[in-house]
C-alpha cells in the first residue's frame, strides 16, 4: 500500500440520481416481483422502472379511478 495516493484526476463513480426520486424499503408479494422481473426482460429495462411505471399508472391517472 502506498503512503500517498493522487486523487487529482480521480472521477466520483456512479451514484444514485435524486432528482424526482426517493430512495424507500418497500415489501411487495414474491409473485409480483416474479412477475415485474419478467415483464422487465421482455422490454429490456429494469424490474423497479416497471414497478415504479405500473404503479404511476395506478395512482396519478385521473381516468384510472374516476377521480374526475
Amino acid at each position: 500500500m502506498k503512503e500517498e495516493y493522487d486523487f487529482s484526476t480521480a472521477k466520483r463513480g456512479p451514484v444514485a440520481s435524486s432528482k424526482g426520486k426517493t430512495r424507500i424499503t418497500i415489501m411487495l408479494d414474491d409473485e409480483v416481483i416474479k412477475a415485474a422481473r419478467e415483464r422487465a426482460e421482455n422490454v429490456g429495462t429494469g424490474y423497479q422502472a416497471v414497478i415504479n411505471h405500473l404503479l404511476r399508472q395506478g395512482l396519478l391517472s385521473v381516468t384510472a379511478h374516476n377521480l374526475e
